[in-house]
């Protein structure tokens, strides 16, 4: 088993080490050693393997509590212990190495290691639209607290991680108390939301206090993400938006169907409160191509759509509105493809940034930032007893939502199947996205991730897969953005090099 595991990991995301970069020891600047490189062709496959074999302890273990009165109440005490200890062994035992987190290293180990800690690399680093430039000369005495690596390592920290929990109450009718094995994606969604909540009610320069009392907007912004139904925000209420696209405790989801469940969820919460008390207090733009969903092409943000969206938004009373994009995309096969390596880079150096929800086929994460050719991310996979944080509670325990530990793996390593992710204050800001964005598109060497638009080309021609020359065998349905069990993330397989979602 050892071999498997990794050789070299920093302190564990606990109560004891999520704490900020300036009171904690700060990670360490060299890489973990061995090779970088997936050495395993079958990852997908590996990776359903243990998410399977985990989901199916996780699913046994939900209803043990009424499997073992039925025992009470016909066997003897002796029988009764004969068959706990049968039936549970082996799941006390797994449940016990997912919660120490050695069950995510070893599937970590089996895709390919992420690293820990920054190489020796000065190269700058972009983190949701801001530049470190680093330097290996900074002290402690001198290093400039705001930018290099000290001013990296406080905002990484301040980041808002979310994980998996244990101990909520079931969701809806399930017996599930803990989104173990299957919830990665969501938490992912979570991050990403979280971190445009904390940018629009206190900006982008915002850091985790390192005293208390608490920051009145971050305390109600992890109020929002409880793990249970008041919380709008909560994985109860992500499920119960995403029954229209089959999502479901214990099922993996993509990051489309991810993307529509938030815009769901927005709109449910639009309706049923007033506008000064939005949970979501902006608009939500899915950039997902045409209204069909027909394939071909990069799908096309449509500034007259945001402007609807943005004037509804605010029922009326606005011309404009603070605006979310989420723009879903299929960037390959079983890799991204590397002419999209660029330009997926390039989106960190807005500074609208939002981030990427990405990862391994049935591993998601959270991307917040690149330096050179790796992807700095936020882990969801470690699992953590669940907290709940009052709304006014400023003197709240949060060190369970950060983490100093920085993890990374090669940006064309992660799933092609993945959601980036912008926040536009107002029109401006807006305006200077969308010069940016146009200003990509044109350098991408005929490769875009998406391109801006003015109005819709009622007039461009849409490719239908029918009349394609693409071979029969090449159109088997796209399963990267359906609700699938675990054991069926292999079928990224199927996915085509583009997209329209």
């Amino acid at each position: 088993m050892k071999g498997f595991c990794e050789t070299a990991v920093g302190s564990k995301c606990s109560s004891k080490s999520l704490t900020d970069t300036s009171n904690s020891s700060p990670p360490s600047v060299s890489s973990n050693p061995g090779s970088g490189d997936n050495k395993f062709p079958k990852a997908s496959i590996w990776s359903s393997f243990f998410a399977s074999a985990l989901s199916v302890f996780e699913t046994h273990s939900q209803p043990s509590v009424s499997e073992d009165k039925t025992v009470h109440s016909y066997s003897s005490t002796c029988e009764k212990k004969a068959v706990h200890t049968r039936c549970n062994g082996w799941t006390a035992a797994v449940k016990k190495a997912v919660a120490i987190g050695s069950m995510r290293r070893l599937q970590e180990r089996v895709l390919g290691s992420t690293r820990t800690g920054l190489s020796g690399s000065t190269s700058d680093i972009w983190l949701l639209g801001v530049c470190y430039r680093i330097s290996l000369d900074e002290s402690a005495g001198d290093a400039d607290t705001s930018n290099g690596l000290a001013g990296f390592e406080r905002d990484f920290s301040s980041r808002i991680l979310m994980t998996y929990r244990k101990g909520f109450d079931a969701i809806g009718d399930s017996k599930y108390t803990s989104d173990v094995n299957w919830g990665c994606m969501l938490r992912s969604s979570q991050m990403l939301a979280a971190q445009a909540l904390l940018f629009h009610r206190l900006g982008r320069s915002w850091r985790k206090p390192q005293q208390k009392p608490l920051d009145r907007e971050y305390i109600q912004t992890l109020h929002s993400f409880g793990d249970s139904e008041p919380s709008p925000f909560s994985i109860h209420n992500l499920l119960h938006a995403g029954k229209a696209y089959d999502l479901a405790a214990g099922s993996w989801v993509g990051p489309y169907a991810m993307c529509r469940t938030w815009e769901t969820l927005a709109r449910v919460n639009r309706e049923a409160t007033d506008l000064e008390d939005q949970p979501l207090p902006m608009a939500l733009y899915i950039v997902s191509g045409d209204e069909d969903g027909e394939r071909g092409g990069a799908p096309v943000l449509c500034i007259e759509d945001a402007s609807r969206l943005c004037f509804d938004f605010s029922r009326g009373q606005a011309d404009w509105s603070p605006i979310l994009l989420l723009v879903p995309l299929v960037l390959g096969l079983e890799k991204v493809n590397p002419r999209y390596i660029p330009s997926l880079r390039a989106t960190f150096m807005f500074p609208q940034s939002l981030g990427i929800l990405g990862g391994k086929p049935g591993a998601s994460t959270y991307i917040v930032g690149v330096q050179d050719e790796k992807a700095l991310f936020l882990d969801p996979h470690d699992v953590q007893p669940v907290v709940n944080i009052g709304r006014d509670d400023l003197e709240a325990d949060t060190s369970s939502y950060h983490c100093n530990i920085i993890r990374h793996i090669p940006l064309d390593s992660i799933d092609p199947s993945l959601a980036i992710g912008f926040y536009c204050r107002d029109k401006d800001d807006f305006d200077d996205f969308c010069l940016r964005a146009s200003k990509l598109a044109d350098e991408s060497n005929g490769a875009p991730l998406f391109t801006v638009a003015e109005k819709h080309n009622l007039s461009k021609p849409v490719s239908h897969p029918e009349s394609s020359s693409v071979g029969t065998d090449e159109l088997q349905k796209d399963d990267s953005f359906a609700v699938a069990s675990i054991s069926d993330a292999e079928d990224h397989a199927h996915e085509y090099d583009w997209q329209l979602l």
